[in-house]
C-alpha cells in the first residue's frame, strides 16, 4: 500500500481530496501539520500534495507558523514528487496583491493579481464579471503543445476540452509583456504550463517541473476528468483522455452554466432526516382539513449521489431543522456530508445553523467560525449563511457601514477565502405607493395587470429570515450589498413568491440584484422545467448559476434534461462520464 502525504494547515476542505485518493486504489492517506510531523515522515514521503485554499497571507502566515515553509523548499529541491492544489500553487509564486507584504516560496518571480470585474469582453454583452470566478472552465493552451503527445506526465492528463472547477479570485495572470518574458525564460529552466481564461484575462492554470506538479483549480472537486488528473500523478502515468463534452465549444473565457442540485434536508416526525419541499417553505402533506406528515423525498446521500452522477455541477444542503439539542460534534448534517463526499466529486455546500452556538452537552459557546470548521471539515466546500447573514447585514448599517471583523461572514473568509461563504437571501416583494415610502431601492411596475392589491406601482423585495416566518425592514438588494462588503463571495437568491409555483425564477429580482453586485449569484426558487434555466441565463445581466430542487427531486426532469436543452439553445454545459 503506498503512502500519500497531505500538508494539512487547517485550510479548507481534505476530506474530498483524502476521499478522491482512496477512490482511487489502495492508498494510505497521512496529514502533516507542523514541522516536527514533516521532520518525522520526511525519509519515507514520496508522493505529496499541498492543497490550500483562502486568503494568500493567512495561508503563507499559517504555513510559517508552523515551520513548514523551509521543509517544503528543502523536499522540492530533492526532486521527489508534490502536487500543489489552489493556494498551494499560488504560494509558490514570489507575492499576491491580495497580501501586500507577504512572501510565498518564489518558485516563480511572479505577483498574483485581481481578476478585473470591469473586463471589456463582459461588458460588451451588457454583464459584469463576477469575482471571485467560481465555476467550470476549460484550459485553452499548453505553454508546449508539441510534447503533449509525448511526454507521460501529470501535466497532460489535463485535456483541453475537460472542464475543471475553479473557485478563486487571484490568479497568475499574464496580461504583460514583462509576465510573458518570465515564462518564455522559465520554460528554457524546464518549466511547462497550461494556461485558463476568465473573460479576456489569461491565467496560469497548471504547472510542472520536474516531479512538481500544481493546479489553480480543484481536481478533487471537478468530477471525473479531476480525479484522472489525481491518478495521474499518484501513478505517473496519464490516462486515457476523459473528455467526453458533447457540447465542446471554443475556448470563450465564459465559465459554463452551472446546474445545482439543491437538498432541504429535515428531520420528519419520526427524527428521520429526510429531503422534502414545500410551497412557499411550508414542507407538510396537505389535506382537506389539516397538515399532514412532512413531505419525504428521499434520502439526502442517495439523492445527491444520483444527481451527481446525472451530471449537476454542485450540490447544495439547505438544514432547515435547527437540531438544537445536537452536541455540535454529532449535528446530523456532519454525517450527511460525511457520507456525500465519498463517492461525489463536486462542490458540496452546507447552510442552516451556521451561527454562534452554545453546545447544550458542554455549554461552551462556539463561535460561527468553529461550526464552520466543522463542515469544511467533514467535506463542506462551502457554507451557507441565511438568517445569521441578515442579523450581521442589519448590524453593518446600524453602525454606519463600519466592519467590525467580528462578524460570521468576515471571521470564515478571512481564513478560508470569501469563495467558501454564500448568503442565502429569503425576500417576498412587497408593494408600495412610492420610493418615497421606502428608503430601500424599488423597482417600477409597468404592467398593470401586475399592480398591487391597492394600485401600487412600485415594489422592493422585503427580506424575511426564519424559514420566511420573521420579516426584516431590509431590502433584499441592500442585504446583499452589505454582505458583499463584509467578504460573502456568493450569492443564493431565493424568491418566497415563486418558490414551489414551479413558473420559472423571479427574473426582476435576480436583475436588481446582479447589476448591482459584482459577486456570482444563483438563481433559486420557481424553476419547473428546462426552459426556465434558459430564461434566466439568456437575461443580459449574467447569472452565475441557477438551482433546481423538487422538479428534481419529484423526478418529472434530470438535471442531464436540463443540460440537453440548455446545449440545444447554443450554450455551453459540462458533460462527462462517471467512470475513470
Amino acid at each position: 500500500m503506498s503512502t500519500v502525504y497531505i500538508i494539512d494547515v487547517e485550510s479548507g476542505n481534505l476530506r474530498s481530496l483524502t476521499n478522491s485518493i482512496k477512490h482511487l486504489g489502495n492508498y494510505k492517506v497521512v496529514y502533516i501539520r507542523n514541522h516536527d510531523e514533516f521532520e518525522m515522515y520526511n525519509e519515507d514521503i514520496e508522493l505529496l500534495i499541498f492543497p490550500g485554499v483562502g486568503n494568500f497571507g493567512h495561508f503563507v502566515k499559517n504555513l510559517d507558523e508552523r515551520g513548514l515553509m523551509e521543509p517544503i523548499k528543502n523536499y522540492l529541491a530533492t526532486g521527489r514528487k508534490l502536487l500543489g492544489i489552489c493556494v498551494g500553487l499560488q504560494c509558490l509564486m514570489k507575492s499576491s496583491e491580495e497580501s501586500r507584504g507577504v512572501s510565498g516560496l518564489g518558485l516563480l518571480n511572479i505577483e498574483l493579481s485581481k481578476f478585473n470585474k470591469g473586463d471589456e469582453q463582459f461588458s460588451l454583452k451588457g454583464q459584469s464579471k463576477s469575482v471571485p470566478h467560481i465555476g467550470w472552465s476549460h484550459n485553452h493552451r499548453y505553454s508546449s503543445p508539441q510534447v503533449m503527445a509525448t511526454m507521460n506526465e501529470p501535466l497532460y492528463s489535463i485535456g483541453t476540452e475537460d472542464k475543471f472547477y475553479f473557485v478563486h479570485s487571484y490568479a497568475a495572470i499574464i496580461d504583460s509583456k514583462v509576465k510573458a518574458d518570465l515564462l518564455s525564460e522559465a520554460e528554457k529552466d524546464g518549466w511547462k504550463f497550461v494556461f485558463s481564461k476568465y473573460g479576456s484575462e489569461e491565467f496560469i492554470s497548471a504547472m510542472s517541473k520536474d516531479n512538481f506538479f500544481a493546479t489553480q483549480f480543484h481536481p478533487e472537486k471537478s468530477g471525473i476528468a479531476g480525479l484522472r488528473v489525481i491518478q495521474a500523478f499518484l501513478e505517473e502515468k496519464v490516462p486515457h483522455t476523459s473528455c467526453t463534452n458533447k457540447s465542446f465549444v471554443p475556448h470563450s473565457g465564459y465559465p459554463s452554466r452551472r446546474i445545482i442540485a439543491c437538498l432541504d434536508v429535515r428531520s420528519n416526525d419520526d427524527g428521520d432526516l429526510v429531503v422534502t419541499k414545500g410551497d412557499q417553505y411550508d414542507v407538510r402533506e396537505k389535506s382537506d382539513t389539516q397538515s399532514g406528515d412532512v413531505r419525504n423525498l428521499g434520502k439526502p446521500v442517495e439523492l445527491a449521489t444520483k444527481y451527481f452522477e446525472d451530471g449537476a455541477d454542485e450540490i447544495t444542503f439547505l438544514n432547515i431543522t435547527s437540531f438544537r439539542d445536537s452536541p455540535l460534534q454529532d449535528l446530523p448534517m456532519l454525517e450527511v456530508l460525511k457520507l456525500a463526499a465519498q463517492n461525489i466529486f463536486v462542490p458540496l455546500t452546507v447552510g442552516g445553523g451556521i451561527k454562534d452556538m452554545i453546545d447544550p452537552v458542554t455549554g461552551e459557546i462556539v463561535p460561527a467560525l468553529k461550526v464552520a470548521e466543522l463542515y469544511f471539515k467533514s467535506g463542506a466546500d462551502k457554507v451557507s449563511l441565511g438568517s445569521e447573514a441578515v442579523t450581521i447585514a442589519e448590524e453593518y448599517y446600524r453602525n454606519g457601514k463600519i466592519k467590525s471583523g467580528k462578524s460570521a461572514i468576515e471571521q470564515i473568509s478571512t481564513c478560508f477565502g470569501n469563495q467558501a461563504v454564500v448568503i442565502s437571501v429569503d425576500p417576498r416583494r412587497k408593494f408600495i405607493k412610492s420610493p418615497k415610502d421606502t428608503n430601500m431601492q424599488c423597482i417600477q411596475i409597468f404592467d398593470e395587470e401586475k399592480y398591487g392589491p391597492d394600485g401600487e406601482e412600485y415594489c422592493y423585495y422585503q427580506v424575511t429570515s426564519q424559514g420566511g416566518r420573521k420579516v426584516h425592514e431590509i431590502g433584499a438588494l441592500e442585504l446583499c450589498v452589505a454582505c458583499e462588503e463584509l467578504g460573502a463571495g456568493e450569492i443564493l437568491l431565493n424568491s418566497i413568491d415563486h418558490d414551489g409555483g414551479n413558473k420559472g425564477f423571479n427574473l426582476e429580482l435576480l436583475k436588481q440584484v446582479k447589476e448591482s453586485v459584482s459577486i456570482p449569484v444563483i438563481a433559486s426558487s420557481g424553476a419547473g422545467a428546462p426552459r426556465h434555466f434558459a430564461d434566466v441565463f439568456e437575461m443580459d445581466c449574467g447569472i452565475d448559476a441557477a438551482l433546481g430542487a423538487g422538479m428534481f427531486h419529484r423526478g418529472e426532469y434530470k438535471v442531464s434534461d436540463v443540460k440537453d436543452y440548455l446545449r440545444s439553445r447554443g450554450m455551453d454545459v459540462r458533460f462527462e462520464t462517471t467512470k475513470v
